[in-house]
Protein backbone atom coordinates (compact mmCIF):
# COMPACT_ATOMS: atom_id res chain seq x y z
CA UNK A 1 0.00 0.00 0.00
CA UNK A 2 1.61 3.78 -1.24
CA UNK A 3 1.41 6.53 0.81
CA UNK A 4 -1.55 7.81 -1.07
CA UNK A 5 -3.33 4.75 0.35
CA UNK A 6 -2.47 4.49 3.41
CA UNK A 7 -3.78 8.25 4.03
CA UNK A 8 -7.46 7.51 3.27
CA UNK A 9 -7.28 4.33 5.20
CA UNK A 10 -5.40 5.95 8.16
CA UNK A 11 -7.93 8.72 8.37
CA UNK A 12 -10.95 5.87 7.92
CA UNK A 13 -9.38 4.41 10.61
CA UNK A 14 -9.33 7.31 13.10
CA UNK A 15 -12.89 8.28 12.07
CA UNK A 16 -13.64 5.22 13.38
CA UNK A 17 -11.45 4.31 16.27
CA UNK A 18 -10.94 8.17 17.21
CA UNK A 19 -13.27 10.57 16.18
CA UNK A 20 -16.68 8.96 16.31
CA UNK A 21 -16.70 7.30 19.94
CA UNK A 22 -14.14 9.25 21.63
CA UNK A 23 -14.57 12.44 20.53
CA UNK A 24 -18.22 12.43 19.01
CA UNK A 25 -19.45 9.98 21.84
CA UNK A 26 -21.67 8.35 19.47
CA UNK A 27 -23.20 5.12 20.12
CA UNK A 28 -22.63 1.45 18.89
CA UNK A 29 -25.41 1.64 17.18
CA UNK A 30 -24.37 4.71 15.27
CA UNK A 31 -20.80 3.21 14.53
CA UNK A 32 -22.01 -0.05 13.31
CA UNK A 33 -24.45 1.60 11.05
CA UNK A 34 -21.66 3.52 9.71
CA UNK A 35 -19.21 0.50 9.33
CA UNK A 36 -22.38 -0.67 7.37
CA UNK A 37 -22.48 1.99 4.60
CA UNK A 38 -18.70 1.91 4.30
CA UNK A 39 -18.19 -1.53 3.41
CA UNK A 40 -20.98 -1.43 1.17
CA UNK A 41 -19.59 1.53 -0.53
CA UNK A 42 -16.08 -0.03 -0.57
CA UNK A 43 -18.07 -2.89 -2.27
CA UNK A 44 -19.49 -0.71 -4.47
CA UNK A 45 -16.07 0.66 -5.96
CA UNK A 46 -14.64 -2.86 -6.01
CA UNK A 47 -17.34 -4.37 -8.40
CA UNK A 48 -18.19 -1.84 -10.35
CA UNK A 49 -15.04 0.10 -11.08
CA UNK A 50 -12.85 -2.75 -10.76
CA UNK A 51 -10.47 -1.44 -8.36
CA UNK A 52 -8.92 -3.18 -5.76
CA UNK A 53 -9.93 -2.35 -1.85
CA UNK A 54 -6.29 -1.77 -1.15
CA UNK A 55 -5.73 0.67 -4.17
CA UNK A 56 -8.60 3.15 -2.74
CA UNK A 57 -7.20 6.44 -2.16
CA UNK A 58 -8.93 9.58 -1.70
CA UNK A 59 -9.09 10.88 -5.73
CA UNK A 60 -11.28 7.89 -6.71
CA UNK A 61 -14.40 9.27 -4.09
CA UNK A 62 -16.59 12.57 -6.16
CA UNK A 63 -19.96 13.33 -6.41
CA UNK A 64 -21.41 10.95 -9.12
CA UNK A 65 -19.63 7.91 -7.56
CA UNK A 66 -21.60 8.65 -3.93
CA UNK A 67 -25.06 9.34 -5.94
CA UNK A 68 -24.47 6.15 -8.33
CA UNK A 69 -23.77 4.31 -4.88
CA UNK A 70 -26.86 5.99 -3.23
CA UNK A 71 -29.57 4.66 -5.51
CA UNK A 72 -28.07 1.58 -6.27
CA UNK A 73 -28.63 0.39 -3.11
CA UNK A 74 -31.91 2.15 -3.36
CA UNK A 75 -32.88 -0.01 -6.29
CA UNK A 76 -31.53 -3.35 -4.51
CA UNK A 77 -32.15 -3.08 -1.45
CA UNK A 78 -35.21 -0.89 -1.14
CA UNK A 79 -33.42 1.79 0.85
CA UNK A 80 -36.40 4.73 2.03
CA UNK A 81 -35.31 8.11 1.89
CA UNK A 82 -34.35 7.99 6.00
CA UNK A 83 -31.73 5.08 5.30
CA UNK A 84 -30.55 7.11 1.83
CA UNK A 85 -30.10 10.12 3.80
CA UNK A 86 -28.22 8.50 6.84
CA UNK A 87 -25.63 7.18 4.60
CA UNK A 88 -24.99 10.15 3.00
CA UNK A 89 -24.62 11.98 6.33
CA UNK A 90 -22.45 9.36 7.34
CA UNK A 91 -20.04 9.60 4.21
CA UNK A 92 -20.10 13.27 4.44
CA UNK A 93 -19.55 13.43 8.46
CA UNK A 94 -15.96 10.88 7.29
CA UNK A 95 -14.72 13.66 4.52
CA UNK A 96 -15.67 16.54 6.94
CA UNK A 97 -13.12 14.46 9.24
CA UNK A 98 -10.55 14.07 6.94
CA UNK A 99 -10.51 17.64 5.82
CA UNK A 100 -10.76 19.46 9.12
CA UNK A 101 -7.27 16.36 10.09
CA UNK A 102 -6.24 17.39 6.30
CA UNK A 103 -6.84 20.88 5.03
CA UNK A 104 -6.29 19.79 1.29
CA UNK A 105 -8.39 17.22 1.50
CA UNK A 106 -11.49 19.90 1.08
CA UNK A 107 -11.97 19.73 -2.38
CA UNK A 108 -13.15 16.12 -2.18
CA UNK A 109 -15.81 17.57 0.63
CA UNK A 110 -16.82 20.08 -1.67
CA UNK A 111 -17.72 17.95 -4.51
CA UNK A 112 -19.59 15.32 -2.46
CA UNK A 113 -21.36 18.08 -0.56
CA UNK A 114 -23.22 18.98 -3.90
CA UNK A 115 -25.12 15.17 -3.54
CA UNK A 116 -28.61 16.17 -2.50
CA UNK A 117 -30.34 14.68 0.16
CA UNK A 118 -33.59 12.60 -0.73
CA UNK A 119 -37.04 14.31 -0.15
CA UNK A 120 -39.41 11.95 2.02
CA UNK A 121 -42.60 11.55 1.07
CA UNK A 122 -45.18 13.37 3.12
CA UNK A 123 -44.68 12.21 6.66
CA UNK A 124 -47.86 9.77 7.73
CA UNK A 125 -50.08 10.82 10.70
CA UNK A 126 -48.71 9.37 14.02
CA UNK A 127 -50.72 6.23 14.31
CA UNK A 128 -51.77 5.78 18.35
CA UNK A 129 -54.33 3.79 20.30
CA UNK A 130 -57.80 5.09 22.47
CA UNK A 131 -57.19 4.86 25.94
CA UNK A 132 -59.88 2.08 25.77
CA UNK A 133 -57.60 -0.03 22.90
CA UNK A 134 -54.85 0.56 25.71
CA UNK A 135 -56.69 -0.84 28.18
CA UNK A 136 -57.84 -4.13 26.75
CA UNK A 137 -53.85 -4.75 24.85
CA UNK A 138 -52.54 -4.79 28.57
CA UNK A 139 -55.23 -6.70 29.79
CA UNK A 140 -55.32 -9.34 26.84
CA UNK A 141 -52.00 -11.32 28.57
CA UNK A 142 -52.91 -13.74 31.11
CA UNK A 143 -50.80 -12.84 33.83
CA UNK A 144 -51.24 -16.38 35.98
CA UNK A 145 -48.66 -17.40 33.52
CA UNK A 146 -44.71 -16.76 33.45
CA UNK A 147 -45.03 -15.71 29.93
CA UNK A 148 -48.20 -13.74 30.40
CA UNK A 149 -47.08 -12.29 33.48
CA UNK A 150 -43.73 -10.61 31.64
CA UNK A 151 -45.44 -9.51 28.53
CA UNK A 152 -48.27 -7.65 30.98
CA UNK A 153 -45.78 -5.96 32.28
CA UNK A 154 -43.23 -5.09 29.28
CA UNK A 155 -46.26 -3.90 27.91
CA UNK A 156 -47.24 -1.94 31.08
CA UNK A 157 -43.64 -0.38 31.44
CA UNK A 158 -43.46 0.64 27.85
CA UNK A 159 -46.25 2.39 27.60
CA UNK A 160 -45.94 4.34 30.88
CA UNK A 161 -42.08 5.22 30.13
CA UNK A 162 -43.24 5.67 26.54
CA UNK A 163 -39.84 4.51 26.20
CA UNK A 164 -38.54 2.77 22.59
CA UNK A 165 -37.89 -0.66 22.10
CA UNK A 166 -34.22 -0.50 22.23
CA UNK A 167 -34.48 1.58 25.37
CA UNK A 168 -36.93 -0.97 26.59
CA UNK A 169 -34.19 -4.32 26.24
CA UNK A 170 -31.34 -2.21 27.48
CA UNK A 171 -33.18 -1.98 30.54
CA UNK A 172 -31.04 -3.87 33.60
CA UNK A 173 -32.90 -5.20 36.72
CA UNK A 174 -31.11 -2.22 38.79
CA UNK A 175 -32.08 0.57 36.43
CA UNK A 176 -36.23 0.41 38.33
CA UNK A 177 -36.39 1.68 41.45
CA UNK A 178 -39.80 1.03 43.26
CA UNK A 179 -39.34 3.09 46.18
CA UNK A 180 -38.54 5.95 44.25
CA UNK A 181 -40.50 4.96 41.73
CA UNK A 182 -38.08 5.86 38.58
CA UNK A 183 -36.39 4.11 35.92
CA UNK A 184 -33.24 4.76 34.10
CA UNK A 185 -32.90 4.65 30.59
CA UNK A 186 -30.31 4.95 27.94
CA UNK A 187 -31.63 6.74 24.66
CA UNK A 188 -30.64 7.34 21.42
CA UNK A 189 -26.36 8.85 21.62
CA UNK A 190 -26.45 6.97 24.84
CA UNK A 191 -28.02 9.74 26.48
CA UNK A 192 -29.12 8.36 30.28
CA UNK A 193 -32.22 10.02 31.37
CA UNK A 194 -34.97 9.10 34.74
CA UNK A 195 -38.45 9.12 34.26
CA UNK A 196 -40.66 8.26 37.00
CA UNK A 197 -43.35 5.57 36.86
CA UNK A 198 -46.40 5.22 38.79
CA UNK A 199 -47.46 3.18 41.90
CA UNK A 200 -49.00 0.63 39.96
CA UNK A 201 -46.18 0.12 37.60
CA UNK A 202 -43.99 -0.33 40.49
CA UNK A 203 -45.75 -2.70 41.74
CA UNK A 204 -46.07 -4.55 38.95
CA UNK A 205 -42.42 -4.78 38.63
CA UNK A 206 -42.41 -6.27 42.22
CA UNK A 207 -44.38 -9.34 41.57
CA UNK A 208 -42.62 -9.45 37.77
CA UNK A 209 -39.40 -9.63 39.87
CA UNK A 210 -40.01 -12.31 42.09
CA UNK A 211 -40.96 -14.60 38.96
CA UNK A 212 -38.05 -14.09 36.99
CA UNK A 213 -34.89 -12.02 39.29
CA UNK A 214 -35.41 -13.50 42.42
CA UNK A 215 -31.79 -13.18 42.76
CA UNK A 216 -32.41 -9.19 42.52
CA UNK A 217 -29.01 -9.15 40.38
CA UNK A 218 -29.12 -5.46 39.38
CA UNK A 219 -26.95 -6.06 36.62
CA UNK A 220 -28.95 -8.37 34.76
CA UNK A 221 -31.10 -8.00 31.49
CA UNK A 222 -34.40 -6.91 33.52
CA UNK A 223 -36.03 -8.87 30.18
CA UNK A 224 -34.69 -12.01 29.16
CA UNK A 225 -35.85 -15.33 27.27
CA UNK A 226 -34.26 -18.48 27.74
CA UNK A 227 -32.66 -20.75 25.05
CA UNK A 228 -30.79 -24.47 26.37
CA UNK A 229 -31.35 -23.10 29.96
CA UNK A 230 -29.28 -20.00 29.43
CA UNK A 231 -30.72 -17.16 29.84
CA UNK A 232 -30.43 -14.18 27.01
CA UNK A 233 -31.22 -10.30 26.38
CA UNK A 234 -34.54 -10.53 24.47
CA UNK A 235 -34.93 -9.92 21.25
CA UNK A 236 -36.93 -7.08 19.67
CA UNK A 237 -38.47 -9.92 16.99
CA UNK A 238 -40.03 -11.23 20.48
CA UNK A 239 -41.41 -8.39 21.26
CA UNK A 240 -42.77 -7.61 17.56
CA UNK A 241 -44.35 -11.30 17.88
CA UNK A 242 -45.88 -11.23 21.35
CA UNK A 243 -47.72 -7.89 20.96
CA UNK A 244 -49.38 -9.04 17.88
CA UNK A 245 -50.54 -11.95 19.57
CA UNK A 246 -52.36 -10.03 22.31
CA UNK A 247 -53.38 -7.36 19.69
CA UNK A 248 -55.45 -10.67 18.30
CA UNK A 249 -56.59 -11.43 21.45
CA UNK A 250 -57.92 -7.86 22.60
CA UNK A 251 -58.98 -7.23 19.34
CA UNK A 252 -62.18 -9.56 19.75
CA UNK A 253 -63.49 -7.12 23.01
CA UNK A 254 -62.16 -3.99 21.68
CA UNK A 255 -62.17 -2.99 17.90
CA UNK A 256 -60.00 -0.35 17.83
CA UNK A 257 -57.04 -2.23 18.07
CA UNK A 258 -55.41 -1.99 14.06
CA UNK A 259 -54.96 -5.03 12.36
CA UNK A 260 -50.76 -3.64 12.67
CA UNK A 261 -49.61 -2.65 15.37
CA UNK A 262 -45.61 -2.28 16.36
CA UNK A 263 -43.96 -1.50 19.46
CA UNK A 264 -43.64 2.34 18.78
CA UNK A 265 -47.46 2.73 18.89
CA UNK A 266 -47.50 2.29 22.48
CA UNK A 267 -44.62 5.16 22.92
CA UNK A 268 -46.77 7.17 20.73
CA UNK A 269 -50.19 6.55 22.06
CA UNK A 270 -48.94 7.47 25.80
CA UNK A 271 -47.81 10.77 24.40
CA UNK A 272 -50.57 11.30 22.75
CA UNK A 273 -52.48 10.35 25.82
CA UNK A 274 -50.56 12.88 27.95
CA UNK A 275 -50.95 15.93 25.30
CA UNK A 276 -55.32 15.39 25.48
CA UNK A 277 -54.39 15.21 29.17
CA UNK A 278 -53.32 18.87 29.20
CA UNK A 279 -49.76 18.23 28.92
CA UNK A 280 -47.60 21.12 26.77
CA UNK A 281 -46.57 19.76 23.87
CA UNK A 282 -42.86 20.51 23.97
CA UNK A 283 -42.52 18.17 26.98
Amino acid sequence: MNARNDTFYRHLREWFTVFLPRQRAVSPHTITACRQAWNLLLGYIHDTRRIRLEMVTFTVFNRALIAEFLDHMTATRGWKATTYNQRLACIRSFFHYAASAEPALAMHLADIAGVPQKKSPNNPPVCHLTTTAIAALLAAPNPETRTGLRDQFFMILMYDLAARDAEMLALTVGDINPQRRSAELIGKGSKPRRLPITADTAAHFQRYAMAFHPGMDPGQHLFYTTHDHRKTPMSDDNVARFLRQHADTARQACQDIPRKIHPDMLRHSRAMHLYQAGMPLSI
